[in-house]
């Protein structure tokens, strides 16, 4: 009797470390992989279409057989716009979900909100907006454009090609459009731009109100100097700022506005035909003629059964920023944080435009510059392209930022390495 308890104990046990065993196999035959994307808010507008992009990348990936022979499974969790709520969900998708990696955030508060968690955590984000540079964190990602990627050369663009002289910069009131116009005031007064040839204006997110403001921006152009704005409102404020525009008859062939946070996704809702000939600048838009991208677009109209959905320049970095991370796991053999980290320096991928992105060492990707024209369908016409340019993490125009480079390999191992005093740690704006 004690011998049949026993074996029937051992047996027991057997069964349990089976079950046990094949549990765990079933729960790590998936790589788990976080979407931290505001689904409502104010940027439910601009990032609800980065999660349906996430998405449809991760199930064609699945499609050619995953990452290291597993399958990926997509967490998606909704912060809400609510920055604070950024920083939860993403330590519930490490700590709880125990993702991977994380895709996500749109607005550098966002980020800002998320960096404390990647980095106790030791965890990977790719973050891919445009954004004013001026960070380089070992636990992030860039694969959007850095101001020497975008705003700088929008600024060039209109100095040449359209003659402007005074400057409106228009913002959305948080730390990108706040820093990236104290770097193009800074730029601007380097090329000779008088004080009184600038002003500067914010707004809080979803700000509706704009008939003073245009009205104020019509004021400033009518002095007798070329005009142009240049704009880092974010979300859906700017679904009324472009309506108000058409309102007050602000033509692109008198007060041209280049925009950093509109594409074609917030133009979906706004009646293009008095913003024509306004401008934006991005390093991608759906018009341009590859095969890459018509592949791109195709995939993207099969997958959301829709050839009404148009694609954007943050689609593309996502794009990128995905597609490095797979060929870096594989790479690294595992999912391991810090092998991936080191693994996704140098690592080179297709971008949509005809070229090649490649991850550099301050964790920043090279990119070429487009400028667009809005045309009446919504689309941009590309009226300039520059060859890929390495992103900039932090700036030659401001004092704090000048003396300082970013290199994540070893030995330097460091995001602000001061090269007038030889340390790491240097200060940053």
């Amino acid at each position: 009797m004690k011998f049949k308890t026993l074996v029937s104990g051992a047996l027991l046990g057997a069964i349990m470390s089976t079950t046990a065993f094949h549990g765990a196999f079933a729960a790590d035959d998936t790589i788990k992989v976080g979407v931290l994307h505001s689904l409502s808010g104010t940027m439910a507008i601009s990032e609800t279409t980065l999660k349906d992009a996430m998405l449809m990348l991760i199930d064609e990936q699945n499609k050619k057989g995953g990452v290291l022979g597993k399958k990926l499974e997509p967490v998606v969790v909704d912060p809400a716009s609510d920055w604070p709520l950024f920083a939860e969900k993403a330590r519930e998708l490490i700590q709880k979900d125990k993702v991977s990696a994380v895709f996500g955030c749109w607005t550098s508060v966002s980020r800002k909100s998320v960096l404390p968690v990647f980095k106790e955590l030791n965890s990977i984000l790719f973050y891919p907006v445009q954004f004013e540079g001026e960070e380089s964190e070992r636990n992030v990602f860039y694969t959007g454009a850095a101001p020497n990627q975008q705003a700088i050369p929008a600024v060039d663009y209109l100095m040449k090609n359209e003659g402007v002289q005074r400057w409106v910069l228009e913002g959305t009131d948080y730390v990108y459009p706040r820093t990236t116009n104290k770097i193009l005031e800074a730029y601007l007064k380097s090329k000779g731009v008088k004080d009184e040839d600038i002003i500067i204006n914010y707004t809080p997110f979803g700000f509706s109100d704009w008939q003073t403001e245009v009205s104020k921006i019509k004021a400033f152009g009518a002095a007798g100097k070329k005009t142009a704005v240049v704009s880092t409102i974010n979300g859906d404020a700017n679904v009324p700022f472009y309506k108000e525009l058409g309102n007050q008859g602000v033509k692109a062939e008198d007060i041209p506005v280049v925009a950093f946070s509109v594409g074609e996704e917030e133009l979906a809702g706004v009646d293009t035909k008095p913003l024509v000939g306004h401008l934006a600048a991005w390093n991608y838009f759906q018009s341009v003629d590859t095969p890459a991208n018509a592949a791109f677009i195709k995939e993207w109209h099969a997958y959301t059964k829709s050839d009404k959905r148009v694609t954007n320049d943050p689609m593309e970095a996502a794009y990128i920023g995905f597609n490095m991370w797979v060929k870096a796991v594989e790479k690294a053999g595992t999912t391991d944080p810090d092998k991936v980290i080191d693994a996704l320096v140098g690592v080179s991928v297709p971008n949509l435009t005809g070229g090649t992105a490649t991850m550099m060492p301050n964790h920043y990707i090279t990119k070429p510059v487009l400028i667009g024209e809005v045309q009446e369908n919504g689309q941009f016409d590309v009226v300039s392209q520059t060859p890929a340019v390495v992103g900039k993490e932090w700036s030659d125009y401001l004092p704090d930022s000048k003396d300082l480079i970013s290199d994540w390999r070893m030995p330097m191992n460091c995001g602000n390495f001061n090269v007038s005093t030889g340390k790491c740690g240097g200060k940053g704006s």
